[in-house]
């Protein structure tokens, strides 16, 4: 390795332009080599004016723009060349608010080191991912890259994440620098609308959308992506006090800060930065070390250090951080660290296929059903598939798909009749989503579920209605899938519906009329064969919901983990906080989610009645499978300080764990929570462990009526000795 006498050696034979060059990032996405734009593009690396570059994929290219970078230019110093690996290189895994509710990080541990290992051999270097935002408000479409409303869900999914892309070493040929983003608040945009501004408070800030970001730092996350959106004024791309401040200063982060596309340039549209060189000065002083395609260092910074308004010693330091990540990626003394042969590997593939089918299995949600309609009966000889979903290739992977291949994507028609080949599946799409043209395929539908013995209604988003840029302010079912589902099911017959997309829906009308209702968001390329195998039982569903699903707009933002009210809802007295018109409950909670099987709770116990600031709550429950199918069960453990210096949320997840159980089988549980983990932040934001009573809850969702509960007391140091 160069070491730090090597990048300082590098730091002091460098011109002001190549310094520069290492903080810009460029944009070679769609390069046809030969082209204007690719010699364009090679003449500002061989000068020195580009470090890394996003959105190059094709390995033979990556190797034509490093070798000119190592030969060509004066210092040869490599480029990093870095994607959107979101879920899912070549092979597609489910969208992270799906897989999320695996509730499993040893999963999401894994199928982030399978693309990490799969994008690594095409010679990518970094990837900007975990997406770590708490979110809150389905009208947001990057809801559906985010793993939830939960604090502790989206701390432990940045972690398992941050070590798959990363593993034991970033030198390795099979690694992935990851990048955690937004940082943050970026999920609580106003109205739910992307890029819109951000005002919370200082306290919702700290307890809930900076944790995630803690966790990554501790996971040893290379680089942070900050945010579009402004915080209370101040965009985070220009945001001192948080950037540099609480992230490097507080926390002690050392890796690269990376703005995000352009998002440098649009200090201006934000109204704090009259011009490129303004908007540089203040990115630059807040800690940013790489700008995005925005063109404001390189045309800006050399403005603002003549000017006086930025210092070459902060242009020094950022440099030094995107050249440290450069010799921890190995790339100073192995610039190609990749090869196109290892992503082509067929048992790489197969095991990459598997691991996929096995994610989207985990991650599918089962929130209804009535009459125990699932799994489908052996012996049905007739089954209508209807929806516009049922045959989608390209849907199934979701936004952010890197380099999916939508025809290595089973259907849900084709998993269902590879999984039932003497079952007779009537196929009608009957409508699109967007709402054009007549309705001519809803009575080729009607006329498929008349004759049918059951009916498996596929409904939901296409892949563009979720994701960046894809806010809704109607999140019912888009086009004319309500009209379609209303024919169906007035027909009588059973009815499994299945909605994927993006997003949380408002269908509590669906809700009410089908027999049975599975959940899954788009579960890539093994979305045919996972639904299937839960379909038919050959997998007993475990998912669990990461987010909780409205009834209606009118109450989003919504969380199970909401403060009390001095006028808690009584339904004998109207001056109580609710709805003159709706429940004030979410259509399904955080968590919910059934199985095949039924799960008994006993036995809930606790390891200590009074316990100090060093000790460890540790509860044991027993669970029962009461089934006659073997299953897996989530069970939370919750807190609750009922008494507090400020107001706390009614219920705060600490720990969930999993169980897997034969038909009949009982087992123990074990979950905990560190005492110092209870602590809050009092009312002047000072972290603070108050003595008292902690209600601690287990059970299976955030469902009050289904959570078992013990009370302990917190005792000081001092208390316990007196």
């Amino acid at each position: 390795m160069a070491g730090q006498r090597g990048i300082e050696a590098l730091l002091q034979a460098m011109t002001l332009e190549e310094k520069i060059g290492q903080l810009t990032m460029l944009d070679a996405g769609g390069i046809v080599t030969g082209s204007g734009r690719a010699g364009d593009l090679a003449a500002a690396i061989r000068q020195g004016r580009v470090g890394s570059l996003l959105n190059l994929v094709d390995p033979e290219q990556i190797r034509d723009m490093q070798r000119i970078a190592l030969e060509e230019s004066r210092l040869g110093i490599p480029l990093i060349f870095s994607l959107d690996v979101i879920h899912g290189y070549r092979t597609t895994f489910p969208i992270p608010s799906a897989e999320a509710a695996a509730l499993d990080p040893d999963l999401w541990r894994r199928t982030a080191r399978a693309a990490a290992t799969e994008a690594a051999a095409d010679g990518i270097h970094m990837t900007f991912a975990p997406m770590i935002d708490i979110a809150r408000d389905p009208r947001w479409g990057r809801i559906a890259e985010s793993p939830g409303e939960d604090v502790l869900v989206a701390r432990r999914w940045a972690e398992a994440k941050v070590k798959g892309f990363q593993g034991d070493d970033l030198a390795a040929a099979n690694t992935l620098a990851a990048t955690a983003k937004h940082f943050a608040a970026y999920g609580a945009a106003n109205a739910g609308r992307d890029y819109a501004s951000v005002d919370i408070s200082e306290r919702l800030l700290h307890e809930v959308y900076l944790p995630p970001f803690h966790q990554a730092v501790q996971a040893g996350v290379a680089a942070i992506m900050t945010a579009f959106t402004d915080l209370a004024g101040v965009p985070m791309t220009a945001n001192v006090a948080a950037v540099r401040d609480v992230l490097r200063r507080q926390w002690g982060f050392e890796g690269v800060i990376v703005s995000d596309y352009s998002a440098i340039q649009e200090l201006i549209n934000h109204g704090v930065a009259e011009d490129r060189a303004a908007a540089a000065a203040l990115a630059l002083r807040a800690g940013i070390d790489i700008d995005m395609m925005g063109g404001a260092y390189e045309k800006g910074l050399p403005i603002a250090l003549e000017q006086g308004s930025a210092r070459i010693e902060d242009v020094d330091a950022a440099v030094r951080h995107v050249l440290s990540l450069k010799e921890k990626l190995g790339l100073l003394e192995t610039p190609n660290k990749g090869g196109a042969t290892k992503a082509a590997d067929p048992r790489l593939r197969d095991a990459n296929r598997a691991l996929a089918r096995d994610a989207a299995q985990r991650s599918i949600v089962l929130l209804k059903n009535e009459r125990s309609l699932l799994p489908l009966d052996p012996t049905t000889r007739r089954i209508a598939l209807i929806g516009p979903l049922i045959d989608s290739r390209s849907d199934m992977l979701g936004p952010w798909a890197a380099l999916g291949d939508a025809q290595r994507v089973v259907t849900i028609l084709e998993g269902l009749r590879n999984a039932l080949p003497s079952t007779e599946i009537s196929a009608a799409e009957a409508v699109d989503f967007r709402g054009q043209g007549d309705r001519e395929g809803i009575p080729a539908a009607i006329e498929a579920a008349s004759a049918a013995d059951i009916v498996l209604l596929c409904l939901g988003e296409d892949r563009d209605m979720s994701g960046e840029a894809a806010s809704r302010a109607h999140i019912d079912l888009p086009g004319r899938q309500r009209e379609l589902a209303e024919a169906i099911l007035a027909l009588g017959k059973p009815v499994v519906a299945i909605i994927m997309g993006g997003r949380p829906l408002i269908i509590d009308w669906l809700v009410d009329r089908a027999d049975s209702l599975i959940v899954s968001g788009f579960l890539g390329q093994e979305a045919g064969h996972a639904l299937a195998d839960v379909l038919i039982g050959l997998y007993n569903p475990s998912g669990k919901l990461p987010v909780s699903w409205p009834r209606a707009v009118g109450q989003i933002p919504i969380s199970y983990a909401h403060r009390p009210t001095g006028r808690p809802f009584d339904p004998e007295n109207h001056f109580t906080s609710r709805y003159i018109d709706l429940p004030n409950e979410p259509l399904f909670l955080f968590g919910e989610g059934l199985s095949y099987t039924s799960f008994n709770i006993t036995g809930l116990s606790v390891n200590a009645k009074r316990l100090g600031p060093s000790d460890t709550i540790v509860v044991d429950v027993d669970v029962t499978n009461e089934g006659a199918r073997e299953g897996e069960e989530a069970l939370f453990l919750f807190i609750h300080d009922p008494v507090a210096s400020v107001s706390r949320p009614v219920l705060e997840l600490k720990d969930f764990g999993k169980i897997r159980l034969a038909a009949g089988e009982r087992r123990r549980l074990q979950l905990s929570v560190a005492v110092a983990d209870l602590g809050h932040l009092d009312p002047n934001l000072r972290p603070v462990l108050e003595d008292g009573a902690i209600e601690v809850l287990v059970g299976p969702s955030a469902d009050r009526a289904r959570l078992r509960s013990i009370t302990v007391e917190i005792v000081t140091e001092q208390q316990r000795s007196a």
